[in-house]
């Protein structure tokens, strides 16, 4: 957990935004991408997750983020904030063209190292979620899901959504076995967070 710490108290900032594949960044070290429904809280996750208030811009209106946004500390992993995809608050041919756009960034990113799906945890998975992991299957993209929003759930339903997700991705096979139940607002849960991508970086790290 100590690694964890250290590597996210970085002076964390924004690098660059891609709205289409054409004017994405170069591949460059690792990327780990944020991926989830509109307004699940995957900007306000990223926020505790480098221990900044306004690292990525948050918003109670779904559809605010509309581009891919890529975050850097220098070193050599980049955190991707993704558009939500569902339900947005825009045009439907905008919320088809950033779907879209996701999707592609999931199949084509060869060293995107792991996508975190956030699924609010007084939810679970929904429709629109089960395209994502199907693209992800397809693709050999490992992802984890990451459930948002727990001190918002009440301990016996909490455990029966993990128990049903755990369930759902048994059918996944690129899937990591272990969920993730994290609060943007207490912090219960980033810690385990950044101790679980800290691991994944040394694993992916050059010989």
């Amino acid at each position: 957990m100590e690694t964890g710490r250290r590597m996210f108290a970085a002076p964390w900032a924004f690098a660059t935004a891609a709205s289409s594949l054409a004017s994405l960044p170069a591949m460059a070290g690792l990327e780990i991408a944020f991926a989830g429904r509109s307004n699940v809280g995957k900007s306000s996750l990223i926020n505790a997750l480098v221990g900044q208030n306004a690292l990525a811009r948050t918003s109670h209106t779904p559809g605010r983020t509309q581009d891919l946004i890529f975050f850097s500390a220098g070193g050599p992993l980049t955190l991707v904030d993704m558009p939500g995809y569902g339900y947005a608050a825009v045009a439907k041919e905008k919320v088809a063209a950033w779907t879209g756009l996701i999707h592609d960034f999931l199949r084509g990113r060869a060293n995107l190292a792991r996508v975190l799906v956030m699924i609010d945890a007084r939810h679970g998975l929904k429709d629109a979620d089960i395209p994502v992991l199907d693209t992800l299957d397809r693709a050999a993209v490992s992802y984890q899901i990451v459930l948002t929003k727990a001190d918002d759930t009440k301990t016996a339903a909490l455990a029966d959504t993990v128990a049903k997700v755990t369930a759902a991705l048994a059918k996944h096979p690129a899937a990591y076995p272990e969920i993730l139940v994290t609060s943007s607002r207490t912090g219960a849960g980033i810690p385990e967070l950044r101790a679980s991508l800290a691991r994944l970086l040394a694993e992916r790290a050059p010989v």
